[in-house]
């Protein structure tokens, strides 16, 4: 339960340290005061989303620090799964919100994560807003009641983790298609390419080079060989004529004759010597050339066909050989992509299907348990609605089975006959704003039974209600307390008299400056804010004497009204 707040610097509320008690706290004060201020306080402790405006004109920052006593093994369970220590029963969170934007949070003075401080919020306090009553004009919000009254968070989790996964695979299965598709329009587009350059084998990115420069040699053989034959003929001679190199070696023989005589042709014979060598090593290699361009036909007509198609390919696409085989790398690797989109797609659908089975049969269970808890919460809200004074009031929920949805396969919504003899209607149609805050605060106590939150909040929840019925609302607020804590801002003495701890907002505004202040009244103080209540500024003795009687009379009231119910 909430012990204390302590707020400071939060729009006109300089400071405030409020208590509060276990059972029924009200809050009451003149329009505009600041009670709304009070409560975005209250969401701010409990990790909501607030706004920099809120911190007080020329300040740096708000801060507002809630203590929590008597945890909940809910909210025990909640700080040891997120890793927060916990000592003594006690929790302390604080936020701080500064004027230039950011917020800061701790939890027993320790440095936390915002949304950590919004989950373990959530088990601490319910807050009903002064806007909440608006949730029953929207059908689409109806189902929320039933699912948190038969406590299927679990079950819902469970079912919406296999209906995203439904989703996430069907998306993938969208994606994956329009990929395919551009895929295959890519693959046909360069078919022709795949098969007229996959038809070549290339391997080397040169080849066209080197069979250019075999067929030219081949194209010229011919001329080549009788020129090379008669060359080496011409150097080593044959069978019909001596060659250069059988002459030169005569004249070296020759001359080796005189040496003794002339030393110097010594020289000259070892020079001719070398020439007679290097001679038959030229007839060697032309001997070797010939040999090498001797292309039979058959090679001949290879190479004129592998250098017509390799030409060929390369004037159709523009490219060099080289730009041929990255492209067709490329091509044939789209191509493979494809197939294997293709697959992966089936591969896909396939779970999608059972995904499909899986997400209905989960579907399936949570009407049948919605059902099965509505038929039970329908008497539960017409029980509290018939002490509320609205005895006639027949609720009902309508069902339509649809489409899966992240809610499942339902779409519900309340129905509501005011009048005997009257066909259920939807509740947006035809419940006053007093119906409708009855009616709210009724679910609020159904669902509260099945939760463990142990504080609830109520800003207004006497919106449109006055006399008896709002005697009723108060004399149920004080009845619910009794096994939870009950926050509640009101402008009815019917309400506020019901409270065991009356806190009171007053404003006062100088003239530069305006500060509200939330004081804990009792005695004659009470006696004069409920008198207030009830006569506005013009207090007399009449009125005076009337709250007396009233918060005189609050367990004889409250007995009353619980006897005869």
């Amino acid at each position: 339960m909430l012990s204390e707040l302590y707020i400071e610097n939060l729009a006109v509320i300089q400071k405030a340290e409020i208590p509060f008690a276990e059972g029924f706290n009200v809050f009451t004060g003149e329009t505009g005061a600041g009670k709304s201020i009070l409560i975005n306080g209250i969401n701010a402790v409990l990790g909501k989303r607030v706004s920099k405006d809120i911190v007080r004109s020329g300040c740096e920052k708000a801060e507002v620090t809630a203590m929590f006593r008597k945890l909940t093994q809910e909210t025990v369970s909640k700080l040891n799964e997120l890793g927060v220590d916990c000592e003594n029963d006690e929790l302390m969170i604080t936020r701080e919100i500064f004027a230039d934007g950011g917020s800061t949070a701790r939890i027993n003075s320790r440095t936390a994560p915002v949304s950590v401080v919004k989950e373990i919020g959530e088990t601490l306090i319910d807050i009903h807003g002064q806007h909440d009553n608006r949730i029953l004009m929207y059908p689409e919000k109806h189902i929320d009641m039933i699912d948190r009254y038969a406590g299927l968070d679990n079950i819902l989790e469970d079912y919406r983790t296999s209906f995203k996964e439904l989703q996430n695979t069907a998306r993938k299965i969208r994606q994956l298609t329009i990929s395919e598709q551009e895929r295959q329009e890519k693959v046909e587009f360069h078919k022709q390419f795949i098969e007229d350059i996959g038809s070549l084998e290339l391997d080397n990115e040169n080849e066209d080079t080197e069979i250019e420069n075999e067929y030219v040699i081949a194209s010229n053989s011919k001329a080549l060989s009788e020129l090379l034959i008669d060359s080496r003929i011409a150097l080593m001679g044959d069978d019909d004529s001596s060659g250069i190199s059988e002459k030169i070696n005569d004249i070296n023989n020759d001359l080796s004759d005189y040496a003794d005589i002339l030393p110097e042709l010594s020289q000259i014979a070892g020079r001719l010597e070398a020439a007679v060598i290097e001679i038959d090593d030229i007839g060697e290699e032309l001997s070797k050339l010939c040999d090498r361009i001797d292309i039979d036909e058959e090679r001949m007509e290879f190479l004129s066909d592998r250098r017509e198609k390799l030409n060929s390919a390369k004037k159709r696409y523009s490219c060099s050989l080289k730009e041929l085989m990255s492209r067709y790398d490329l091509y044939t690797s789209e191509a493979e992509d494809a197939e294997s989109c293709s697959k992966e797609i089936e591969r896909l659908a396939e779970r999608k299907n059972e995904l499909l089975v899986e997400v209905t049969k989960k579907a399936e269970n949570l009407s049948g348990l919605r059902e099965a808890s509505a038929e039970k919460l329908m008497e539960n809200i017409a029980s509290e609605l018939k002490f509320l004074d609205m005895p006639n009031v027949k609720i009902c929920f309508e069902y339509y089975k649809g489409k899966l949805t992240s809610n499942g396969m339902d779409t519900i919504e309340m129905m509501i006959s005011v009048n005997p003899g009257e066909p259920p209607k939807p509740i947006s149609k035809i419940a006053s704003g007093g119906e409708l805050s009855r009616i709210m605060l009724a679910i609020k106590n159904v669902i509260a039974e099945k939760e463990d939150i142990p504080t609830m909040i109520f800003d207004e929840i006497d919106t449109g209600i006055s006399g008896r019925a709002a005697q009723k609302v108060g004399v149920k607020l004080r009845q619910v307390s009794r096994s939870r804590q009950i926050i509640c801002v009101t402008h009815l003495s019917q309400i506020a008299i019901m409270a065991d701890e009356h806190l009171l907002i007053e404003k006062t505004a100088s003239s530069d400056n305006t500060f509200t202040s939330v004081t804990l009244i009792d005695g004659e103080q009470r006696v004069k804010e409920i008198a207030r209540i009830l006569g506005g500024e013009h207090i007399t003795e009449t009125t005076i004497k009337n709250a007396a009687e009233q918060l005189d009379s609050v367990e004889s009231i409250y007995n009353e009204i619980l006897g005869k119910s």
